[in-house]
């Protein structure tokens, strides 16, 4: 069930594909699966249950958009700003045991985390249906990385790695942190740069919404979805 090689090697483009197809719907029009609606408003309306107007239930969808790319963002350059920039990381051993800084004392996977909580965002953009399609799909996908992940941090790492993994939650983080820190300063700089998309959903989402304009926030990610790739062309520093 643990993703293969070739999943890791381009693992942006298939989570680009995911939401490529969560947008385009293309089985709403030939098979009556949902309407074009965005999650956006037919979340606000559906909150009309709770006795709430339309307009303030979209008000509060759109809050909770910009806190879920806010958790988002902030994930994705803490972890990024604490162990580097890619995805398999090798935790530092010292004394037989693994250590860990900044995210990683609380959760396992901070970065896959931070993209859940950024594309959950992003899916209200999209139809219904297609919100669900991306959410699935990319819950699964993302868990198939993490097996693979971890077999081969395992591997590595042996029992240190196994003691790291029992105590540390793989996905909803500890209130406390469990293991000892190294001292490793975070580079948030080069985190920074490397998250530009975190980033950019946040601010388009944030600066944007407010004139509940779907067509013109999908553009903001667009641009900033180029500017990322931009970023990750650029030589990196290596990480102390």
């Amino acid at each position: 069930m643990k993703a293969t090689a070739l999943e890791f090697r381009f693992r942006l483009w298939i989570i680009v594909a995911i939401l490529t197809l969560g947008f385009w719907a293309p089985w709403i029009e030939p098979l009556g699966w949902g309407s074009r609606t965005t999650t956006w408003l037919w979340l606000g309306f559906q909150l009309s249950a709770l006795h709430i107007t339309s307009t303030s239930g979209i008000v509060v969808v759109t809050w909770l958009a910009i806190a879920a790319a806010a958790i988002g963002a902030w994930l994705r350059v803490w972890g990024t700003a604490t162990l580097g920039i890619g995805t398999v990381h090798h935790r530092k051993m010292q004394a037989g045991t693994v250590t860990a800084d900044g995210p990683y004392r609380y959760l396992r996977n901070p970065l896959y985390l931070g993209t859940s909580f950024m594309v959950a965002a992003i899916a209200i953009l999209m139809p219904p249906t297609g919100a669900f399609f991306t959410l699935v799909l990319l819950s699964v996908f993302q868990f198939r990385l993490i097996l693979g992940e971890e077999a081969f941090l395992a591997s590595s790492l042996g029992q240190p790695y196994q003691d790291y993994r029992n105590g540390v939650p793989r996905l909803i983080p500890a209130l406390r942190s469990r293991v000892p820190g190294s001292g490793l300063k975070p580079c948030w700089g080069q985190a920074i740069l490397a998250e530009l998309m975190p980033i950019g959903t946040l601010v388009c989402f944030a600066a944007l919404s407010w004139q509940f304009n779907s067509e013109l926030i999908e553009r903001g990610l667009l641009i900033t979805f180029g500017c990322s790739l931009v970023a990750r062309a650029l030589p990196q520093r290596p990480q102390p």
